[in-house]
């Protein structure tokens, strides 16, 4: 019988921000490391439940997908749910056409080195400053853009 194979990551404190997951050898560019596992719902169910696991309202544990449902990662998450936000990742989140979301490396990864994707989260209405503030970013990149959110385009129609 073959011996089981060891996770490529553990969850551990982050610096980033509270807990946050780590590799714990190296993955290699294009390796697929975990799947953001947890229930699909709708993004109105998912919103009830945001930030009752933490003091912080605005934390979240809501993958939007391509269908408009959500994977809500309070309820049967996994560890994929604990990788933080960076600017600059390391890691990429890809939807299958069945609607799984697996996190991928984007470039080699050193063990130690903790993993992240960006998350460019989506809210509806308008971005205001204190809305900046609760999603703050703190990846700590050379060219970090100061937020987890996914800046609006601009329409360049003119009325």
């Amino acid at each position: 019988m073959p011996a089981a194979k060891t996770k490529p990551y553990v969850v551990r404190n982050s610096p980033i921000h509270g807990r946050g997951v780590f590799a714990t050898r190296t993955i290699r560019k294009g390796a697929e490391i975990i799947e953001y596992r947890g229930q699909r719902t709708t993004w109105e169910i998912g919103s009830e439940r945001q930030g009752r696991e933490t003091d912080d309202p605005f934390h979240t544990f809501l993958f939007e997908l391509d269908d408009g449902r959500v994977i809500d990662a309070t309820v049967r998450g996994n560890a994929a749910r604990w990788i933080n936000h960076s600017c600059d990742p390391n890691c990429e989140a890809l939807e299958d056409d069945e609607g799984r979301v697996f996190i991928h490396a984007r470039r080699t990864i050193r063990a130690g080195d903790e993993l992240a994707y960006d998350y460019r989260l989506h809210v509806d209405g308008r971005i205001t400053k204190a809305m900046r503030e609760a999603y703050a970013c703190r990846c700590g990149a050379r060219r970090c853009r100061g937020s987890l959110l996914e800046e609006k385009k601009r329409s360049s129609k003119r009325r």
